[in-house]
């Protein structure tokens, strides 16, 4: 029997499984019985057994393609410039500036609530200098964020 991967991550997954265990994704369809016969492009096609039943019922499902991404970079997440980042954290790192200018509003906050122990002064100077020595897919993957 073929083992079926997540159409998410590629991960191998549990034929009964109703969600991957690796990255969460929900499985549209669960695969119970597969022929072994070719399948049109973006159709899936599921056998259901039913107790009792002489024949078995032959569902098929339309299944929309799932979108690729350029290396695994999301066309919906916000579109940022790393050289800002960076220049944020170096000189306005102590109080979060740079955390809030990336969407992290829970480190932003973190950082403002211990800006008075000039830890996060520290912190952000060393984040400045490597957003701005990071290569762009780097910092895109880390930070969830487009370069524009």
């Amino acid at each position: 029997m073929a083992e079926r991967v997540c159409p998410q991550c590629g991960a191998p997954i549990d034929p009964m499984a109703t969600e991957c265990k690796f990255c969460g994704e929900r499985l549209t369809v669960q695969q119970t019985f597969q022929q072994s016969q070719p399948q049109q492009p973006y159709m899936q096609q599921q056998v259901y057994q039913q107790p009792y039943a002489q024949q078995p019922q032959v569902v098929i499902q339309q299944v929309a393609p799932q979108p690729v991404y350029v290396l695994g970079i999301n066309p919906a997440w916000p579109i940022k410039n790393k050289i800002v980042a960076g220049v944020l954290g170096i000189f306005l790192g102590g109080i979060g500036v740079h955390k809030f200018y990336l969407g992290k509003i829970g480190m932003g906050i973190l950082y403002l609530c211990f800006c008075w122990t000039g830890i996060p002064s520290l912190v952000g100077f060393i984040e400045g200098i490597i957003y701005l020595c990071s290569n762009d897919e780097n910092f895109q993957l880390k930070n969830h964020v487009r370069i524009g």
